[in-house]
């Protein structure tokens, strides 16, 4: 532990939810004369980094930003090298995960991933569906307006069928139809590289959500730093739109 981690998080109310952006896996390799890929092998490092520092610390949902809908667009070396290590990831990983009381939950568009991913998805949410010390949240194939769209939708389609009647929809009504039903708002999101902007992410679920954006590139991510973040949302008056003092 460093001096500032642990310590430093009990001095205020621990974020139950801290979401995270994990960015800047292609500059670190460009800065070694190495090919992306090689950023998002040491990238999966420290999200295993990252979940363990967010147990440690008592939060209970860290959610990963880990392919948008717009990453389809990258080269298709590149979408097959992520693939291959999502494969490798959901293999190997998920036993540990498991034995430690981490529940696995995979929000996102699964139907343009291939088959053989979403059985290991879909096998992994079942074995770690009763763990109670922290849920994991991936996001793969994920974009938040085609959430929101996708929930709007389900909603249009229920209110003409008769099922739910136009006045009855309200926020509640759409935030349980969104990939996130059952899980809080965040109340922190870490966004690392140094960019300033959520690129598409939980646009409805970050509403009142405090914004920490580091300048550390995402494969070079540490406890220290995810210790840092957490200070820092300590240092914040979050008046959810009331008025301050």
């Amino acid at each position: 532990m460093t001096d500032i981690s642990f310590e430093s998080s009990r001095r205020g109310s621990v974020p139950a939810h801290v979401a995270i952006i994990m960015d800047g896996n292609g500059r670190w390799a460009q800065r070694r004369g190495l090919p992306r890929t090689a950023g998002h092998r040491r990238g999966a490092d420290a999200a295993r980094i990252a979940v363990r520092a967010a147990a440690a610390h008592g939060v209970r949902y860290p959610p990963l930003y880990g392919l948008s809908s717009e990453n389809w667009k990258r080269p298709a070396d590149e979408v097959e090298e992520l693939m291959g290590l999502l494969r490798f990831y959901l293999r190997s990983e998920i036993a540990d995960l498991h034995k430690e009381g981490i529940r696995l939950r995979v929000i996102g568009d699964r139907s343009r991933l291939a088959p053989d991913i979403v059985n290991l998805i879909e096998d992994a949410e079942r074995l770690t569906a009763n763990n109670a010390t922290l849920t994991l949240l991936i996001a793969l194939s994920y974009g938040s307006r085609a959430e929101i769209a996708n929930a709007a939708r389900q909603l249009a389609e229920d209110a003409v069928a008769g099922r739910i009647r136009p006045y009855e929809i309200d926020e509640a009504t759409l935030a349980g139809r969104l990939f996130t039903v059952g899980v809080p708002d965040p109340d922190l999101l870490i966004r690392t590289s140094g960019e300033q902007r959520i690129s598409n992410f939980l646009l409805w679920q970050l509403a009142y959500t405090e914004f920490v954006f580091l300048d550390t590139l995402w494969p070079d991510f540490s406890e220290k730093d995810f210790a840092r973040a957490i200070k820092e949302y300590h240092g914040r008056d979050r008046r959810y739109g009331a008025t301050g003092a």
